[in-house]
């Protein structure tokens, strides 16, 4: 059995005003051919997961590229095509193969298309021989949409969020594959959508509405109606028409028993809509808080979150703190802004030194930069490995780093917007998060898995930006309305 595997994978913001380029997917990685094989070394992530799954079938493993960006803007459709094609030309050139594993995204746009994994799919397609099965694995904040389903391809979404089980999902959906190949199972898939977006904290697969919807879906598998049941919250920052909650569902040949499990698990999210309001508190409030009470508190600036797209450049978490006079406290408070300039800025005056910066508000749309003035206290290449859960194992990429003092305000000022999920960004750099009165982290929801242990409290910011999880405040102007919460819609 041959199988190719390939990874493209990238989330769009529609509300930054920047584009992704293939360099933007270099900075994260960019594997190619036989480098797939090894380069993922211990990483929790889908491509070792299905690269697992296919060890223990005896399967032969045709590389073809493994590329993901950070969540950015939308995608060139030069680089694009530059990605895509490569990953075709080592599919062309790989001879006769039994089947392809790709993982996906799920809420990929172009500049001239607003579907791309549709897209990429169908070019793949193309690329085979009617009949070759192709087994996807999508991230659960994928936009899943009709053009997606498509002749001899399966779908299988992540079953939790935070994201701590993509290994798991890459080797279910390369099982999959090797079953349907053995002619063990017919994957047929159905869609079913609600005009609904949810903020994402408010999508934790642990807690309710969702986790409740979550268990109805595992126990039709359990009860062998279907083999696989993905939720889709989707990402609420697309500004693309039919945008909604999606209930994807893969069954053994049964495409009427897809479509009644797929319906039944949409409705009972519509049913449920209102329950998925957010907790949200005050930026001033949330530093207050922070500041007078015992132990950590964990804040979500979701508002600037690179892990949804947005530049991490945002300076009114820095600007509240110091507004609350943080920096006079008798304990620290940790907050991080990307900004390349700055950085390197800081590094050239060297450890120990006091320099003058104007940081922050170099990418995003609205805010001036914000001067202040600290002591550099570290400079690092930024490079870190994952320890929390989720993306265990993993190279963090953050560039060049530097750690400014401002009084007992600890500024980790980095030049890339890698992602802040885990606690490593900070302790890669001298940081103690346990130890601080106030820790803000760009991270919608994520930063849960790794925080919450030492977290003595975790409040959730409405913080300004193209990632506010505050859904009522997103400039959407493309997608279909009416959409829930944006208008009321009675059933």
């Amino acid at each position: 059995m041959r199988i190719a595997v390939g990874e493209l994978k990238q989330e769009t913001n529609s509300f930054v005003p920047f584009t992704t380029t293939v360099r933007t997917f270099e900075e994260q990685y960019l594997h190619r051919g036989q480098a797939l094989l090894t380069a993922f070394t211990g990483a929790r992530l889908e491509i070792p997961g299905a690269l697992g799954a296919l060890a223990e079938a005896g399967a032969e493993v045709v590389p073809l590229i493994a590329t993901a960006a950070m969540a950015s803007g939308v995608v060139e459709r030069a680089s694009f095509e530059i990605l895509l094609e490569e990953m075709l030309e080592h599919l062309r050139a790989a001879g006769p193969v039994d089947g392809v594993y790709l993982a996906l995204h799920g809420a990929m746009i172009l500049e001239d298309e607003p579907d791309a994994e549709a897209e990429i799919v169908r070019r793949v397609r193309a690329a085979l021989p009617p009949g070759v099965p192709i087994a996807v694995s999508l991230d659960l904040h994928g936009h899943i949409t009709p053009a997606m389903i498509q002749p001899d391809v399966a779908y299988i979404g992540y079953r939790e969020f935070p994201h701590i089980d993509m290994y798991e999902s890459g080797h279910r959906a390369a099982r999959l594959l090797v079953d349907w190949i053995n002619g063990k199972v017919r994957p047929v898939m159905a869609l079913a959508k609600r005009p609904m977006i949810v903020s994402p904290d408010s999508a934790r697969t642990g807690i309710p509405p969702l986790s409740d919807i979550v268990a109805a879906g595992r126990a039709m598998e359990a009860a062998g109606e279907v083999l696989h049941v993905s939720l889709f919250p989707v990402q609420p920052w697309i500004d693309s028409p039919g945008l909604g909650f999606a209930a994807l569902v893969c069954a053994d040949g049964d495409a009427a028993a897809a479509q009644r499990a797929a319906e039944q698990l949409a409705r009972m999210a519509w049913d449920r809509r209102a329950e998925f309001e957010p907790d949200l508190v005050g930026l001033d409030e949330a530093v207050r808080i922070g500041l007078s009470s015992d132990g950590l508190t964990v804040v979500s600036d979701g508002g600037d979150a690179p892990s949804s797209g947005g530049p991490a450049d945002s300076t009114a978490v820095l600007a509240a703190l110091l507004h609350a006079g943080a920096d006079h406290a008798g304990r620290l408070s940790i907050c991080t802004i990307c900004d390349a300039g700055a950085a390197a800025e800081a590094a050239r005056a060297g450890v120990g030194k006091t320099v003058t910066l104007r940081v922050g508000n170099k990418r995003a749309r609205e805010g001036e930069p914000l001067t202040v003035t600290g002591r550099v206290k570290i400079i690092s290449d930024g490079r870190y490995i994952l320890t929390g859960p989720g993306a265990n194992g993993m190279t963090g990429e953050m560039g060049l780093t530097v750690v400014l003092a401002i009084g007992s305000i600890r500024l980790n000022l980095r030049s890339l917007p890698h992602f802040e999920w885990d606690t490593g960004i900070h302790t890669s750099v001298g940081l103690d998060p346990a130890s601080a009165a106030l820790v803000f982290v760009r991270s919608p929801a994520h930063f849960r898995a790794s925080y919450a242990p030492i977290a003595a409290r975790i409040l959730i910011a409405d913080t300004p930006g193209p990632t506010c999880v505050n859904m009522r405040r997103i400039p959407f102007t493309k997608v279909t309305r009416p959409l829930y919460p944006l208008d009321l819609i009675n059933d």
